[in-house]
């Protein structure tokens, strides 16, 4: 039991007495439980067998936002547009199968197609004063759009915002609003060297960035590094978000940031891996371009939309380059008068940025008819508390409501509304879900899922383990002795898998 809490402890899990969290039904603060509502009346169609097959087929709609994680201010009339300009995709087949159903309630082609607008959460109306979205089908089958003309103007005092996308149906039909995640305001690139005290400026080991290049402060002529089938491509069109990681072996001695405080620093040994396909750059020393020159000499941390170098490592002074529409190696000239510095040309001097990848996940294939799927719960973390019959987990996150109900595979557990950051749920039995563990004795993983009465299905990247205590299983005298004695030995399993011996883990 002591090792059983201290794995507990060590995955992140606050563990309580039962006898604790029984009291949490007569305190004060007590739980509202899901409430029916004319408007999200339960469903006969949302089943356990509805939902095993949901399972089974996973007919999710998926709406993902990519944006920068710092906006510069514009001035007067001067317009600043994002770089790199706020993507959306929208992917997954539960789109398909929600345009034949509005086909088979009346509609047009015309009125089935999707449109959006993407403006700031400012925004007193998305049509006039946001950018209108027009997504196109790409070869791997997900929908694409840019906002490539949101700006924020220096009559905007908010140190922070956020992107705000509407989507609809061309018929009028509203899908739903989804928000990006906290847009951080600068007046213009540091040139400072940064500081612990101004962490969320600086670039950080394990993160998202993006990479462009821009010729002569052209706005037309900006190309940002992206993947395409497999390739490294200078595209105009759309952008990669590329986790940057510190080869840790390479840093350099004399740095004063060292690999513990996950900052990239000039000098530094990186690796740009493609969030999407896993497709890598080889590792390269990250340079601080000032003047076209790569300054060899500094070591202090790179901060948002500084200009940059990538010198691939053993090489001689050999950089990422860009020619038209291509990624290549481009040999750096020394300069004669500085021995710290080399001389490059314009394609081997990137801006580098944070950027951010927000997802949202949900399937009306149990829904009778359209209906907006706004506000989307979104599930941060969880937390189990208890145990044997008593498990109670409890769900932190955003917009929750007291329409949602807490779903294990495909059992549903009773769920209590606290706010719109926390549902607690009584943690169903495993033996609800299948006989076989009665005799496995094998951790049993099922999905976490929101699933509103109206049937509207939220997906989460959470899953929730089922594990029996190590040791080994009763063993009987023979099938006849088994089957007289199953009741006891069913019991004996059952209370072993129901001893405060729940995990939890997110899915990658």
């Amino acid at each position: 039991m002591q090792d059983q809490r201290q794995g507990d402890r060590e995955t992140g899990l606050d563990i309580v007495d039962s006898t604790e969290v029984s009291n949490l039904f007569t305190s004060d603060a007590c739980f509202t439980h899901l409430r029916e509502d004319q408007n999200f009346s339960p469903l006969p169609k949302v089943t356990r067998d509805s939902v095993r097959q949901y399972l089974q087929f996973s007919p999710d709609q998926s709406v993902i936002i990519l944006h920068a994680k710092v906006a510069q201010k514009s001035y007067g009339n001067e317009k600043r547009f994002f770089c790199p300009p706020p993507c959306v995709y929208l992917s997954g087949h539960g789109w398909k199968l929600r345009q034949e159903q509005l086909k088979a309630l009346g509609l047009g082609e015309s009125s089935c197609r999707l449109f959006g607008y993407m403006g700031l959460d400012s925004s007193t109306d998305p049509r006039t004063d946001s950018f209108k979205l027009s997504f196109e089908e790409q070869t791997d089958r997900r929908m694409f759009a840019c906002a490539k003309t949101l700006y924020i103007s220096d009559t905007d005092k908010r140190k922070h915002f956020r992107l705000l996308l509407h989507l609809f149906h061309s018929g009028g039909q509203e899908i739903g609003t989804f928000n990006s995640r906290l847009i951080k305001v600068i007046s213009k690139p540091s040139q400072k060297r940064q500081s612990m005290k101004n962490a969320d400026l600086c670039i950080s080991s394990g993160s998202k960035v993006s990479l462009f290049n821009r010729l002569r402060s052209q706005t037309v002529s900006t190309r940002y590094l992206s993947v395409e089938d497999g390739a490294f491509v200078a595209s105009a069109r759309q952008w990669t978000a590329f986790t940057v990681t510190l080869v840790e072996e390479m840093q350099a001695a004399h740095s004063e940031y060292t690999v513990c405080d996950s900052y990239i620093c000039y000098g530094c040994v990186v690796q740009l891996v493609c969030t999407d396909s896993g497709v890598a750059l080889p590792p390269m020393v990250i340079r601080k371009v000032n003047k076209q020159h790569a300054c060899l000499d500094v070591d202090e941390p790179v901060s948002q939309l500084h200009k940059c170098a990538f010198q691939f490592r053993d090489s001689n002074h050999m950089y990422l380059c860009l020619s038209n529409e291509k990624i290549i190696q481009f040999q750096a000239s020394p300069c004669p008068k500085e021995s710290n510095k080399v001389l490059l040309n314009d394609g081997s001097c990137w801006t580098i940025i944070g950027t951010e990848v927000v997802e949202y996940n949900f399937s009306e294939n149990l829904t009778s008819h359209p209906t907006t799927i706004s506000p989307v719960p979104v599930i941060n973390g969880l937390e189990l508390n208890g145990g044997g019959h008593v498990a109670m987990l409890e769900l932190h996150g955003e917009n929750f409501s007291p329409h949602l109900k807490v779903w294990f595979g495909n059992m549903q557990a009773e769920t209590m509304f606290r706010s719109s950051r926390s549902l607690m749920c009584v943690v169903p039995d495993v033996s609800i879900m299948s006989g076989e563990w009665r005799w496995m004795r094998l951790p049993i993983t099922v999905p976490l899922c929101l699933i509103r009465l109206d049937g509207l299905i939220y997906r989460s990247s959470y899953s929730f383990t089922y594990t029996p205590e190590q040791g080994a299983p009763p063993q009987g005298n023979g099938t006849t002795e088994r089957t007289a004695d199953s009741d006891s030995l069913i019991d004996t399993i059952h209370q072993e898998f129901t001893r405060t011996n729940f995990h939890l883990f997110m899915q990658s």
